[in-house]
């Protein structure tokens, strides 16, 4: 059963009632229907990313995140880390506030930096811990490069592993960019070797990921975390 009703989301947010019944398809083929789990959105404020906030792909992939989130956290809001060179922001989207939300919140940024995963890595976890939840996360980050520091990012992705936290990296741009090589570096680190469980998936949106029809999304955004729900609880790292 879904965190929230059809019925509320009608109600609250019924431009979303598209994308939350297309997400409830993708859990329940997915094995994920009636779980719990703490929904984070992660995105690149980076110099580069100024055509994507333009065109309404990260405000459209807001929404998206938002729609699945209904299904799986009761609160109605997904947290939203803005980052570049550090963390630009922590705001977040809810079902009664997510028109032009996006827009709103980068109109009160300033420059855009460089890209860092590990400080909005780090934004993410205390932000998890401070809550208290005793749900997973499921963390959709999103980016169009590679990290100034790929040492710090790969460590905090290895340290993370033993927290209830599972990160899934989406790429906007070009799939055949060197520019991802890191991502895919990251999504394939071996395990026991480098981490305990495998806690993170990467694919790409391609160039346009607006384009990208609801359904695939919310198939790539959730279809490896059963098999690291199944890995976190028999390490014991995620309860039940």
């Amino acid at each position: 059963m879904a965190a929230i009703s059809l019925t509320k989301v009608e109600q609250t947010a019924p431009a979303l009632v598209s994308l939350y019944k297309t997400a409830g398809v993708s859990l329940r083929k997915h094995g994920l229907d009636g779980q719990q789990a703490a929904v984070y959105l992660v995105v690149d404020y980076s110099g580069s990313m100024r055509p994507y906030y333009k065109d309404g792909s990260v405000q459209a992939l807001a929404e998206r995140v938002l729609g699945l989130s209904a299904h799986l956290d009761d609160d109605g809001s997904v947290p939203v880390v803005f980052f570049s060179t550090d963390v630009d922001t922590v705001s977040d989207i809810s079902l009664a506030d997510h028109r032009g939300r996006i827009d709103r919140i980068v109109a009160g940024l300033g420059h855009m930096g460089k890209t860092s995963y590990h400080l909005a890595m780090d934004a993410v976890i205390d932000h998890y811990l401070d809550s208290g939840s005793k749900a997973p996360a499921l963390v959709v980050f999103q980016t169009d490069g590679g990290p100034i520091d790929k040492f710090a990012a790969e460590r905090h992705l290895c340290k993370a592993a033993k927290l209830p936290m599972f990160w899934q990296f989406i790429g906007f741009g070009d799939p055949d960019s060197r520019q991802f090589d890191f991502l895919r570096k990251l999504d394939e680190l071996p395990v026991p070797q480098k981490r305990v469980v495998d806690n993170a998936g990467f694919f790409h949106a391609g160039p346009e990921p607006r384009t990208v029809p609801d359904a695939e999304l919310y198939d790539r955004l959730v279809g490896e975390f059963p098999q690291w729900l199944a890995a976190a609880r028999a390490r014991g790292i995620v309860a039940g």
